[in-house]
């Protein structure tokens, strides 16, 4: 089961070329990744308050393949593609008017107050089980 969130690209997303600028890739992406799992039932806040535990990126791997420019409307789909004890990686991409440009493969590491990294919340395990392939 994939999500998809769609926005669109501002002025100050752009360079000076008038495309997006390629860091603004990894904020969208990270938009997708918030909203899949608020929609999943995951609260992230909440997630912090009563199991000390947060989400942090551990690894990206990205690939630039077409622009985005002022004013399109990007959609950004997420899907889980592996799940550990403590680590979910996902498989991300945005997309306008049907064509792929960028693609990312996202490990997220689940860590304790002190920064170390833990197992996931039970709650939180089982709510993204229900949506791996």
């Amino acid at each position: 089961m994939s999500h998809s969130l769609n926005l669109r690209v501002y002025y100050e997303d752009t360079d000076l070329a008038g495309i997006v600028y390629y860091a603004n890739y990894l904020k969208f992406i990270e938009r997708g990744r918030s909203e899949w799992l608020r929609d999943l039932g995951v609260d992230q806040v909440d997630m912090k308050e009563t199991e000390g535990r947060v989400f942090a990126v551990r690894r990206i791997e990205a690939d630039y393949l077409r622009p985005a420019r002022f004013d399109d409307v990007l959609q950004v789909v997420t899907s889980l593609h592996q799940l550990t004890a403590a680590r979910v990686v996902v498989d991300q991409a945005v997309r306008c008017d049907g064509d792929t440009l960028f693609t990312a493969r996202v490990t997220i590491a689940c860590l304790d107050r002190t920064g170390r990294p833990v197992r996931l919340p039970p709650a939180v395990g089982s709510r993204l089980r229900q949506v791996q392939t």
